[in-house]
């Protein structure tokens, strides 16, 4: 069943070619959300596929449910790769883990090590991971006589370079900027069959990104949106704002970087006033056309991208 849409269709001008073509790359939007439990968006999170491998990046509220929608089972996943170690952006990796290494091939199935990528931290999380859940571990393993191979995870603490170059897909970190506090953080550039996706990850405007982003074809940016008088009266809000990219900012971002198509993900449109309300959608393309004219998609969950000579977008209902 499709979930409603609350993306904005593209804009006629400079609007990205939906026609069908062959594509090198292609990219589902797991999760477009935040902290902020709504069912409409999941965590953040990003699937990319490309020469027969599945790639995942980051792993939010939800993703093993998302990835069962989008018929990918989680034990066939080839890598997972975490762009920093907030909460929302990995408190679904003990799913991911545990539930791809049940039987069932239809959504698990994993028989072989999960291989995770991440910043500086990542290993010891695993670690507590596997104290926290050693009975569950012990308990399947005897009972249900799942291989012990599946339930293993190799991790990579990784710093700025190319951290992972397998049958033609290469993958490459570059630091961003998410706050004084939240270092490192990680972007990544995905290139193969000469076709770039580059995802921004948590950051607030940061000339890295901007380096690394140079040639992409699909560009997947984080934004953040509060209303004026409620930013001007919540220190809260302001922390918030503080450590993302305003929607006029990821325009200027854009108009530097010029992808064939720009993505709207990590969608923060917050109140913290309840008579205010948050920004709308609308709010949010509006401010962003204040900067940059080009093309341009606010993400939804389940929204696929088809990267090749062209960019192709297709909603969750249109999915076969």
């Amino acid at each position: 069943m499709a979930l409603p849409s609350i993306a904005i269709p593209l804009v006629a001008k400079g609007q990205a070619n939906t026609s069908s073509h062959t594509s090198a790359l292609t990219v589902t939007l797991l999760g477009t959300g935040t902290p902020i439990p709504r069912p409409d968006r999941f965590g953040p999170s990003v699937l990319v596929e490309a020469g027969g491998q599945r790639l995942l990046f980051d792993c939010g509220r939800g993703v093993p449910i998302r990835l069962t929608q989008a018929h990918v089972p989680m034990g066939q996943l080839t890598a997972v790769f975490l762009t920093h170690l907030h909460s929302d952006h990995v408190v679904g990796l003990p799913d991911l883990w545990l539930t791809g290494w049940l039987a069932n091939p239809q959504f698990g199935h994993r028989t072989h090590a999960m291989r995770l990528y991440g910043p500086h931290g990542t290993a010891a999380m695993v670690s507590a991971l596997r104290a926290a859940f050693a009975a569950d571990l012990r308990i399947r393993a005897a009972d249900e006589k799942l291989p012990l191979a599946g339930a293993q995870i190799v991790t990579r603490e990784i710093d700025q370079g190319v951290v992972y170059d397998s049958g033609g897909v290469k993958v490459t970190a570059f630091t961003v900027d998410h706050g004084r506090y939240i270092k490192p953080a990680f972007g990544y550039r995905i290139d193969y069959a000469g076709h770039t996706v580059v995802l921004s990850g948590d950051t607030r405007p940061f000339e890295n990104l901007i380096r690394f982003a140079q040639g992409a074809d699909l560009l997947v940016h984080e934004v953040a949106m509060g209303k004026a008088q409620d930013a001007a009266t919540s220190a809260a809000l302001q922390r918030v704002l503080a450590h993302h990219t305003s929607p006029e900012q990821a325009g200027r971002i854009f108009a530097r970087v010029r992808p064939k198509l720009a993505v709207y993900t990590h969608i923060v449109l917050s109140s913290y006033d309840p008579a205010l309300g948050p920004p709308t959608v609308a709010d949010l393309i509006a401010a962003t056309r204040s900067t940059y004219q080009g093309p341009l998609q606010v993400g939804e969950d389940l929204m696929r991208f088809d990267v090749g000579d062209s960019v192709s977008v297709h909603s969750f209902a249109e999915y076969p």
